[in-house]
């Protein structure tokens, strides 16, 4: 049990980094395709995304970091940390840093669905079984709206910064 406990959270951990961003692509992509806007403004519009992607994931590092600190040792990081694999994909998330992997725009919304179906997940299994904790749902739609506010809060850093 209290594996799963620190399981999970490192699953909301995850959760409040990466899986507001396919809402926040969605918007960018709507506003960008609408007819008012300058054509060089559409483009940095989407150019900006896998910048504030790649920003949210060295939030994220500092994080992994922080909560490693001091000990930085193998054995250490072993017991720290209950899902490897989800760990890992959040810290690959400075990749969209890179010009290779910058230039398509959609690589960091595939990434970030990763997260997404996280909450997909508990809220079909809510609606399914009625057994279900609503706290689960609860919990994970804080999150979703805290990962929501991340994002374009970092989004809204790096437009700035790009006009």
């Amino acid at each position: 049990m209290n594996s799963d406990f620190f399981s999970y959270l490192q699953q909301l951990e995850a959760m409040a980094f990466f899986s507001g961003y396919p809402l926040l692509f969605a918007i960018v992509v709507f506003i960008a395709g609408n007819g008012n806007l300058r054509e060089n403004s559409k483009g940095i519009f989407t150019a900006c995304l896998p910048y504030a992607y790649g920003f949210v994931g060295i939030l994220y590092w500092g994080l992994q970091l922080k909560n490693l600190s001091p000990d930085y040792s193998i054995e250490h990081i072993r017991q720290s940390i209950q899902q490897p694999f989800l760990v890992i994909w959040g810290l690959c998330s400075v990749l969209f840093l890179i010009p290779v992997f910058r230039k398509i725009s959609t690589l960091p919304l595939f990434h970030s669905l990763v997260f997404f179906s996280f909450l997909l997940k508990d809220i079909f299994l809510q609606t399914i079984t009625a057994s279900a904790d609503k706290n689960i749902v609860r919990n994970d739609m804080k999150i979703y709206t805290d990962s929501l506010l991340l994002n374009l809060g970092a989004y809204a850093l790096i437009t700035v910064v790009f006009f």
